[in-house]
């Protein structure tokens, strides 16, 4: 079995005692705390104090829980108040396309899904929660790498791998998607992911007007397209969803 990492051990214990009780903890109530040496204890407050995870009085020397802890637990609970609130329009979404519904958020260069509702059909299918599309040639990512500025900067960094011979990978061409995409509200990929498949999908915004997030539905190309294009009312249906999500979180009328 393998070991834990002491360090690690330490470090997270520290957080949990800064994050109970009193707000701010001097270096001897930390160390004595905890049964640790005040040079070790440093040493670790030193390096999370770095990371951002936390802060230290310049007054009074105690420390407290740092601002890029409250970062990542927001952004924890946005992801899942965006879930949450998706709930019933996805569920709705799937019904009246007859499609698979996804709902995709940014994560590390790419479009994680944290809520996939199946085709409403006795089909054998694999709940894909968790599973990682790419940025530049899925719909969920077109959308992103649309709206959100940081989604933006990610998918400029990153590979556009070429996944079928349809696949938008030169940056020029991209940008141009990009911009069709934010004039018309919504991204297709037609077969530039996986041949014989086509996705729409419409940006998700909070009340802040910020992009938390895409929704889309995923299907055959026989089903999705019509005569070559993707067919409008499933067009309107997922605009529809992604506008009822963006209500709920507070955004009003887009």
């Amino acid at each position: 079995m393998a070991r834990n990492i002491q360090s690690l051990e330490r470090a997270a214990a520290m957080l949990r005692l800064l994050a109970g009780g009193e707000r701010q903890l001097g270096l001897s109530d930390i160390a004595s705390s905890l049964g640790l040496a005040k040079g070790t204890a440093h040493g670790i407050l030193r390096t999370l104090q770095q990371e951002g995870f936390v802060e230290q009085d310049t007054a009074s020397g105690r420390y407290q829980l740092g601002a890029e802890l409250l970062r990542l637990g927001t952004t924890y609970l946005d992801v899942h108040e965006l879930r949450a609130r998706a709930l019933v329009w996805t569920d709705d979404l799937a019904r009246s396309s007859g499609e698979s519904v996804y709902l995709g958020v940014l994560h590390q260069q790419g479009v994680l899904i944290v809520h996939h509702v199946f085709r409403p059909d006795d089909s054998r299918q694999v709940l894909e929660v968790g599973a990682m599309q790419p940025l530049h040639s899925t719909a969920l990512g077109k959308v992103l790498s649309a709206y959100d500025p940081v989604a933006h900067s990610e998918v400029l960094e990153a590979e556009r791998k070429t996944f079928t011979p349809l696949t938008v990978s030169e940056l020029d061409l991209f940008e141009g998607v990009l911009d069709m995409t934010r004039a018309r509200g919504y991204a297709d990929d037609v077969e530039e992911t996986w041949t014989g498949v086509a996705s729409v999908a419409a940006p998700i915004h909070n009340r802040r007007r910020m992009p938390v997030g895409a929704v889309g539905i995923t299907g055959a190309v026989e089903r999705v397209c019509k005569d070559g294009e993707l067919r409008p009312d499933l067009i309107a249906a997922v605009r529809d969803c992604a506008r009822a999500v963006s209500r709920d979180l507070g955004a009003g009328r887009f």
